[in-house]
This record gives C-alpha cells, sequence and structure tokens, in this order.
C-alpha cells in the first residue's frame, strides 16, 4: 500500500486530494499528468478492418453443413395457443428440426411461438408458414390511456389491474415550496416508444462440438452473461460453454440477455446435429426485440422571480408493453429543496421495453428542460442564468460557458416567435446527467497482458465492442503504459476464453476496463524492467520506456531497443493477469454535459430543420478523441431521431404494430443531419486510475429538450410532446391562433 497525491477538479477548481493504492496499482490520471498516446485523436484499431469487410459479425458467420433458422410470430397481441401442429413443417423438403416456445399463451402481436431449421433460409420459412396453429383469440389493449382503466382487458390475469405502481418519493416540504413561489407552471408532457432499431439485428450461430459442449457466435451486449444464461438454459458447466462476439452492429441496451428466440436456435441445433444461424428480421426486431417505454408526465413547478426552483411535483406513467420499467429520471438534473415524485408502470398487450440507451433519462429530461425553459421565460430569465442558478455540479457549470460561446447564444430571439414569414429560427439549450464510473467493490474484471520475446505486446480481454470503441481504448491505454506505440500492440477481445470482461450496459464498459487494462500493463512492464534491468546496470524503478526505447532515467546514454529486450526473455513469456481494483475516492462521479441546439421552423409546412448542435461533454479523463467524439456524435443523431421523428405506431382496433420496418418507422438520416460541434471537457475525477467516466449514454439524454426548446424560441410553439412532427407543429400554431397555449 503507498499513498500518493492527486490534483483534481477543473480548471480553476483544483484540489488536492490524497489516494491510498493497493499493490500493483498504478498512479490514477490526474490534471498533472503527462500523455503521449491516451487522449490523443488515434484511428480506430479495427477501422480497417471494417471497411474492408474483413470484420466478421455474427451474420457473417459461416459454418461447413450449417443450417438457417426462421421464426414464426403470432398475428394476435392476445391469444392462447390451443394446438400447434408441426407435422407439416417437418415434412417439407431441407427442413431438420422443429421447436416450440414453452410459452403458448402470447400477450403481443409478433411473438415467437415456434422455429424451424433447414438447409436454406427460404425452406425455413417456408416450413413456418406451414405450421398450423389454432389461436384462441383474448381481450386486449394496445393503448396506454385505456390500459389505465378500471375495466381495460388485464395483460397478465394474476394481477389486479394493468398498473402497477411505485411508491412516492419525497424530500422538502412542498406545501412550503410552492407557497414561496412567485411563478408556478402546470403542465404535460408525452414521449413516445422507440424501438433500438439495431443495424445488425439479433441472431446467433449455436454450434454443438459435443453434447456437453457450445459454441456460439452472438451478437450480444454480454459474451459472459450469454455465456452463464447459455450455461443455465442446457445445463452445461460455463466451461463448456463458449461465447464469441468480436464485431457486432449496435444494440443500445436491447441486447444484454438472451432472448427465448435465440435459446430455440440452440435448441434447434442440438435437435438437428448441425450448426444453426438465427438473425432476425426487421420486422420482428420492432416488434419483439425491445423499445425505449413511452411516458406521460403531469408537472407542477414553482420558482420565485430571482429564478430559485422552490417545489417540483411530478406524476409519471408509461407502458412498457409485457415488461416493467417505465420510470423516468426526473427531476433528474437538478436537487431542488421540495420534491415529490410518483409513477407507475402500465402493462399493455405490446413488445416488451427493456434498457435503451441512458434508460429513462431523455424521456425524464425532455420534460424536466421543457419545464425549466417555460419557468424561466415566465420569469423574464435568461434560460442558461436560470439553469445555473439551481445547477450544483462545478462541471456543468463551466460547460455552459463554452457551449455558449459555441452556439452564439446571444443570437438567440428575445422574444420568441417574433419576425415575419413563415421561417423563424431559434436556439435552445438543455442539460444532461449521466453516472457510471464502474464497480466500486468486488470486480469480476480482469485483463491479461503478455510480452513475447519477440517483442510482441497482446492484451486480452473477453468483453464486447458493440460499435463504442472497445478495442482502440483498451489498446491506447496499454500502450500509454507500456511506452509504445499502439500498432505495436495486439488487442484480442470479444471470447469468453478470455479473462473476464463487463457487459457494455449503463456506460461501464470503459470505466471497468481501462483501469483493469493499466494495471495489467504496467505489471507486465515492471516484470520486464526486471530483466532489462542488469543489462543496463540499473534498478528496475530507474527505468522507463518511450517510443519502444528502454532508458535508465539517469543516464539516457544506457538505452536498449524493445525487441532486444524481450529478446533477453529467451523462450519464456511474460503473462501477467490483473483485477480491477476498487474505486477510489474521487472528486466527482457524475458526468454532467450541455447542448445547445438551432432550428429552423417553417409554420406553414410544420417542417422542424435542426442547422446546428454544440455538445459538451465531460468524461473525465478522455481516452481517445476521435473516438469520444464519435461516441457524442452518435448520441446526438439518435436524440435527433427521437426528437423528430421515430414513433412506434399500434393499430388500437387491431393491436399490430403498423409501421415495423425502416421505411414507414423513420429514422434520421444524412438529409436530417445538421452540423454537430462536440467538445469534450477534460476534468480530473479520480474515481479509478484510468480517471474515466462512462460516456455512451450521457450525450443523448438532452437532445430532444434543447431541440424542444429551440422550436419554442423560434416560433413561439411549446412542443410539449414528441416526436415533434409537422403536424404536430401546424396543431400548436393552430391552437395558438385560436387563443389555446
Amino acid at each position: 500500500m503507498s499513498e500518493v497525491k492527486l490534483k483534481l477538479g477543473i480548471p480553476g477548481k483544483y484540489e488536492e486530494r490524497v489516494v491510498t493504492l493497493p499493490e500493483g496499482e498504478p498512479k490514477p490520471y490526474d490534471a498533472d499528468s503527462k500523455l503521449s498516446v491516451v487522449g490523443s485523436r488515434h484511428p480506430r484499431l479495427d477501422g480497417f478492418a471494417k471497411v474492408t469487410g474483413q470484420a466478421k459479425y455474427a451474420h457473417d458467420i459461416r459454418l461447413p453443413d450449417m443450417l438457417y433458422a426462421a421464426l414464426l410470430s403470432c398475428p394476435h397481441p392476445h391469444a392462447r395457443v390451443k394446438s400447434l401442429d408441426t407435422s407439416a413443417a417437418e415434412n417439407m423438403p431441407g427442413v431438420k428440426a422443429v421447436v416450440a416456445a414453452a410459452d403458448q399463451h402470447v400477450r403481443f402481436a409478433g411473438q415467437y411461438v415456434a422455429a424451424v431449421a433447414a438447409e436454406t433460409l427460404e425452406q425455413a420459412e417456408r416450413a413456418c408458414r406451414a405450421i398450423k396453429v389454432d389461436y384462441e383469440p383474448l381481450p386486449f389493449v394496445v393503448d396506454l390511456e385505456e390500459a389505465r382503466q378500471p375495466g381495460a382487458p388485464k395483460v397478465f390475469d394474476n394481477r389486479d389491474s394493468n398498473v402497477r405502481a411505485a411508491d412516492p418519493t419525497e424530500r422538502g416540504n412542498l406545501a412550503e415550496g410552492f407557497a414561496a413561489a412567485d411563478a408556478v407552471v402546470e403542465a404535460t408532457y408525452k414521449t413516445q416508444v422507440q424501438t433500438h432499431a439495431c443495424m445488425e439485428t439479433h441472431g446467433l450461430v449455436a454450434h454443438w462440438e459435443a453434447p456437453d459442449k457450445l459454441k456460439v457466435w452472438s451478437s450480444t451486449q454480454g459474451t459472459f452473461a450469454a455465456r452463464d444464461n447459455l450455461a443455465r438454459r442446457f445445463e452445461l458447466g460455463a466451461e463448456n460453454v463458449e461465447v464469441i462476439t468480436e464485431y457486432m452492429g449496435g444494440g443500445f441496451g436491447s441486447k444484454l440477455g438472451l432472448r427465448d428466440f435465440e435459446s430455440a436456435a440452440v435448441e434447434l441445433a442440438r435437435k438437428a446435429g448441425r450448426p444453426v444461424h438465427l438473425m432476425v428480421d426487421r420486422k420482428f426486431e420492432h416488434l419483439s426485440t425491445g423499445n425505449r417505454p413511452n411516458s406521460v408526465q403531469v408537472m407542477k413547478a414553482g420558482c420565485t422571480k430571482d429564478g430559485k426552483v422552490t417545489a417540483w411535483q411530478v406524476d409519471s406513467y408509461g407502458t412498457s408493453g409485457i415488461g416493467g420499467g417505465a420510470g423516468v429520471a426526473n427531476p433528474s438534473v437538478y436537487d431542488f429543496p421540495a420534491v415529490r415524485k410518483t409513477s407507475a408502470d402500465v402493462y399493455t398487450n405490446a413488445g416488451p421495453g427493456c434498457p435503451m440507451r441512458a434508460p429513462g433519462h431523455p424521456q425524464g429530461i425532455f420534460a424536466v428542460e421543457s419545464m425549466m425553459d417555460e419557468l424561466a421565460y415566465k420569469i423574464g430569465m435568461d434560460p442558461v442564468e436560470f439553469r445555473r442558478k439551481n445547477n450544483s455540479h462545478p462541471i456543468r457549470d463551466a460547460e455552459f460557458e463554452l457551449g455558449m460561446k459555441a452556439i452564439g447564444w446571444e443570437r438567440r430571439n428575445q422574444t420568441p416567435g417574433a419576425g415575419p414569414g413563415p421561417l423563424h429560427r431559434g436556439i435552445g439549450v438543455a442539460s444532461g446527467r449521466w453516472s457510471n464510473v464502474g464497480e466500486r467493490r468486488n470486480s469480476r474484471i480482469q485483463v491479461r497482458v503478455a510480452i513475447h520475446p519477440d517483442g510482441g505486446v497482446e492484451v486480452e480481454n473477453g468483453a464486447q465492442d458493440l460499435g463504442t470503441g472497445t478495442r482502440t481504448i483498451v489498446g491506447l491505454l496499454a500502450a500509454e503504459e507500456l511506452g509504445l506505440p499502439v500498432e505495436a500492440l495486439t488487442v484480442k477481445i470479444g471470447h469468453t476464453s478470455y479473462p473476464y470482461g463487463p457487459a457494455s450496459g449503463g456506460s461501464s464498459t470503459a470505466p471497468g476496463l481501462a483501469p483493469t487494462v493499466r494495471k495489467a500493463a504496467l505489471l507486465a512492464r515492471r516484470r520486464l524492467f526486471e530483466v532489462v534491468a542488469p543489462a543496463l546496470q540499473a534498478q528496475p524503478e530507474q527505468l522507463e520506456c518511450r517510443d519502444g526505447k528502454i532508458t535508465v532515467v539517469s543516464d539516457p546514454g544506457k538505452t536498449m531497443d524493445w525487441k532486444r529486450a524481450c529478446g533477453l526473455l529467451g523462450t519464456t513469456p511474460i503473462n501477467e493477469l490483473a483485477t480491477r481494483s476498487d474505486n477510489f475516492d474521487g472528486w466527482q462521479a457524475e458526468a454532467a454535459g450541455v447542448q445547445f441546439a438551432e432550428v429552423e421552423v417553417d409554420v406553414e409546412t410544420g417542417r422542424v430543420r435542426v442547422l446546428k448542435v454544440v455538445v459538451v461533454q465531460d468524461c473525465g479523463t478522455v481516452l481517445d478523441r476521435l473516438t469520444a467524439e464519435s461516441q457524442v456524435i452518435g448520441a446526438v443523431i439518435q436524440g435527433i431521431s427521437y426528437a423528430l421523428l421515430e414513433d412506434r405506431i399500434l393499430d388500437r382496433t387491431t393491436g399490430v404494430m403498423v409501421n415495423p420496418n425502416l421505411e414507414q418507422y423513420k429514422i434520421a438520416g444524412s438529409w436530417d443531419m445538421p452540423e454537430i460541434e462536440a467538445i469534450m471537457y477534460d476534468a480530473a475525477i479520480g474515481y479509478n486510475n484510468a480517471g474515466v467516466n462512462g460516456l455512451g449514454e450521457p450525450p443523448v439524454t438532452p437532445t430532444a429538450a434543447a431541440i424542444a426548446n429551440a422550436v419554442y424560441n423560434a416560433a413561439g410553439l411549446r412542443m410539449r410532446e414528441l416526436p415533434i412532427t409537422p403536424w404536430r407543429v401546424l396543431a400548436a400554431d393552430a391552437a395558438r391562433r385560436g387563443g389555446r397555449s
């Protein structure tokens, strides 16, 4: 154990902290750290493999004698399967195996009921159509408001109603808070259901190498979670299940668990005695693999005339279909003196929701930041100044200044909607939040670093890269610690045969892996220095490695090339396995972040065009600036799509989704893209030795709110419901002209 002093914080607000390090732990990065590789703008290590088609996704896996699987889905939103006859399908050309779903009580249209494996995908699909199913249709409800009514059809028979309310949360005295308010605003905000729409749909390739040995190539966000799920499902030892995810085409939270239809593909492979390939189609992906729940947030808030919020009340509910988790993060960003919050899940006969990039936060922050804007305008205060008066996060306060300058905040309309003609431009602002600095205690995450006698270096961890750049940041961190160029390392990830890695969810991958990579690389470097030191007539602690050369710090003339140094190992490579240490007592665990949006609103057509988005985002240490900016820009694109376009639409009469494709389910494309300026704000947070916070979630949270607030500044139209479609803009304009707000 040793103590080190760290300089933590942000410019102008640094403070000294003393941290006790366990044996083998690198000194955490702080404000005085001098880094050469970490923090640079390095291209993705797997970029060439992807653009040349060498990267193999689960969809691309082809094995000898492989079969293809197709799924049969129920067309009814609620039904019981009275009988299921697969005999005709089993006798069709090419069919090798058929399985039926264990749950024959169907609760949403699109739910999987049977699966077929055949020589070709076309044969499997034809066989699915030949399966005879006798359904008993049951009463259903897909509308959120209808499902809340006492006499609504029940989604689950064992529940008294479709509403599952959480216990209220309260702090402070709400009555006193509203009594002290000079201004009170009451409003209802609504958000829609958004599907994940991953570029690569759900699926896997399953291969039974022996009756008790299973190998699976999966599009999963958690290789080890998938391994453990498969081991339990098929009663195998975890050591007899290997899961591989070298590349994947996005997940956004929908690929964290093993689905029943994926288990069906593994069962088909076992039953047929041959490998089976299953990748679901786009329609099934929309219907069955998850979504971001919708929300209704009935809100009342009050503030003083000098801009301090005194009371905040919100009653929210939403539907996650047949699942749970429709709660929203509200009031989220701010700490108000008096708050009362109620929330409820409402079951409907629709596909189950599941975690989606910052669960609950885009919905909640849309409402919170819209209300903050409404309060600011009501008391005649600058919306940024109003937020700063209620903000306790030092990083966010600094980020407001950068964002205002970058967007040209002084250009906003002093009077929303003023000006002649149909085209109106305006600027809006919103704040976000997230917190993940990695597992605080007893982590299982491990990283192996091997240094070979020929000078080669391998870094191994079994975590997957779902497109966020995990390979690259692992390579940069190890290169920084070893004093080598990144190209000198080989990064191996995505196999459960490698050391244990975290699932990619909740922005946990980087803060989980990064400290462990540094630790393993440090241990390996120390081992090499022990071998090299006698040859340089020095002690190991007197050595350093920079640019591939090992040098005696006090006598730079004594130096040795990396490859020559590794040659001293003889035939025995260095293998160091490190386990992630517990977190330290750092400075700020929560990532802040602010966004400014500039829009143009055409009040004749209702079209909203986003012209520019400025994002100022912190994540502790920026490990690779290019990768970090890419993450932020991708999040903003998804946020724009959520704000203006995406919306799962269910027919209330039939209970069926009417837009389960990428034609009617609109996703933002290049035509919709504005200029996006990503400003990464460095902060020395000190919670782990890499000083890194999660980045995947935070920048998606405030985008929709910033756009909605910009629409108000542009056209004077307060958009309280997402998505902000042309007809909603026209309806808001018509209501305003009719004298309604």
